[in-house]
């Protein structure tokens, strides 16, 4: 609707979905994931839907650990595994202020 923004007078987005790191950002500073986001759509233009899965999984795989973060969980989950079958075994001791036994400060 070029006369009336009406998305803007209801406080809705519809938009949204499509390109979250691209809305303005408070402060007027770029979203954390921008960059990423910014390839993936610049990959994709112009290609269509198919043929753009294909020769942009990099960037959308990119894309999408930099929003979710899966990967980054499922190594810190693996190294938290390894410390814990370390601390069964008796390899490791966790130090004192991982255990909540801090001196008192004054």
């Amino acid at each position: 609707m070029p006369f009336w923004d009406l998305q803007r007078q209801l406080g809705i987005d519809l938009d949204r979905w499509l390109l979250r790191q691209s809305m303005p950002q408070p402060y007027g500073k770029a979203g954390v994931c921008h960059a990423f986001e910014r390839e993936w759509v610049e990959c994709g233009h112009g290609l269509g839907q198919t043929r753009a899965r294909r020769e942009c999984q990099l960037e959308y795989e990119d894309f999408m650990e930099c929003m979710h973060r899966t990967k980054l969980a499922m190594r810190l989950r693996t190294i938290l595994d390894q410390r814990n079958k370390m601390i069964k075994e008796g390899k490791y001791t966790m130090p004192d202020y991982h255990k909540g036994k801090e001196e008192p400060r004054p």
